[in-house]
């Protein structure tokens, strides 16, 4: 499906004229580029009319990355392909020294599978922004082989049941899916969400990049630690996935104490309510709370923290001049049908 809907976007115009010859070819630039390209370092500019004015004056060398970056080291006799390579880059718009800070793969690289992969993933529809957004956030993807990035497209489509259409908007959102292993993360991570009741995991695709054991299970097993049982620390992964992306010294961890200690409510509420993890501790949780304890007042945790800062200012109105059921009441559970949010 991915492959069939590739198509070839390089222009076939040289990056310098002709009259060059002491230069190999150099790199061409994808059409779904074109207008968006910066002048390298405001020095050489990318436009044809331009080069043939006169040569460039400055060129990137391997001693500008030695400098740059220090515990780099770069390929012998490999200098002028060196310079092309970052020429290219920078004529897409990507900061190849940054680039090269984070991920030294890149310098032994070679341009051609470089502009294999560009090609590729621009003619899946991603433009220009999109594609140096997604190198922003994962560089690796420049020096994943095609190869490597067809049977993602594949998985999404055939295995996690993402449409056509959202997988672009799956790509975008998490772009590092594109330089997984399908058969050493995404798949076993599939059948672990699936494993614990979660069908619709084409919801939750940005998981499919985590590891199980090292990302998933630490965060089951605390909150087994803590007094849950598997059962119930299942049950609430199951009900609110994006739990497994907070952190539990960040996160969990201080707003289980804050719930527990300051609170003092009943863990229940976190099995039917686990989206209480994903609220501000500072900004919403306390305020919320120490206004309620200020007004003796008690609200279900949806409505607590749900609610929308006017209406929860209005409900706190209309409670102060009258009684407020119990936890122990009846009343408790149909107020919380009550008020909705």
């Amino acid at each position: 499906m991915a492959s069939a809907s590739a198509t070839t976007l390089f222009s076939s115009n040289p990056m310098f004229p002709s009259d060059y010859h002491s230069l190999s070819p150099s790199p061409t630039i994808p059409k779904s580029f074109t207008g968006l390209c910066k002048p390298f370092h405001s020095r050489v500019p990318t436009s044809i009319p331009c080069f043939r004015c006169r040569r460039p004056k400055f060129f990137v060398t391997a001693t500008v990355i030695k400098w740059r970056c220090p515990k780099q080291t770069i390929p012998p006799n490999s200098d002028t392909g060196f310079q092309k390579k970052l020429l290219y880059l920078e004529s897409i718009g990507i900061d190849s020294f940054s680039l090269i800070e984070n991920h030294p793969m890149l310098i032994t690289t070679s341009l051609t599978d470089i502009k294999s992969t560009v090609e590729y993933i621009t003619s899946m529809d991603f433009t220009a922004t999109e594609f140096r957004r997604m190198v922003g956030m994962c560089p690796e993807i420049l020096t994943t082989n095609v190869s490597d990035i067809i049977p993602v497209f594949t998985f999404l489509h055939d295995e996690v049941h993402v449409h056509c259409s959202d997988i672009k908007r799956v790509i975008n959102r998490r772009p590092r899916l594109l330089v997984c292993s399908v058969s050493k993360r995404l798949r076993p991570t599939l059948y672990f969400l699936q494993s614990i009741g979660i069908e619709e995991v084409n919801k939750h695709t940005d998981l499919l990049s985590c590891s199980v054991e090292e990302k998933f299970m630490p965060r089951v097993d605390y909150f087994e630690n803590i007094g849950f049982s598997r059962r119930d620390a299942t049950l609430m992964f199951r009900r609110f996935p994006q739990l497994f992306c907070y952190s539990i010294k960040n996160n969990l961890e201080p707003k289980y104490s804050y719930f527990v200690v300051e609170m003092g409510r009943d863990l229940k509420e976190l099995i039917e309510f686990p989206q209480y993890f994903s609220f501000s501790l500072e900004n919403r949780i306390k305020p919320r709370h120490k206004k309620c304890v200020e007004m003796g007042l008690c609200f279900p945790l949806p409505v607590l923290l749900k609610t929308k800062e006017v209406k929860f200012q209005s409900r706190l109105e209309v409670f102060v001049n009258s009684s407020t059921p119990l936890k122990t009441s009846p009343l408790w559970c149909a107020g919380s049908d009550f008020y909705q949010v």
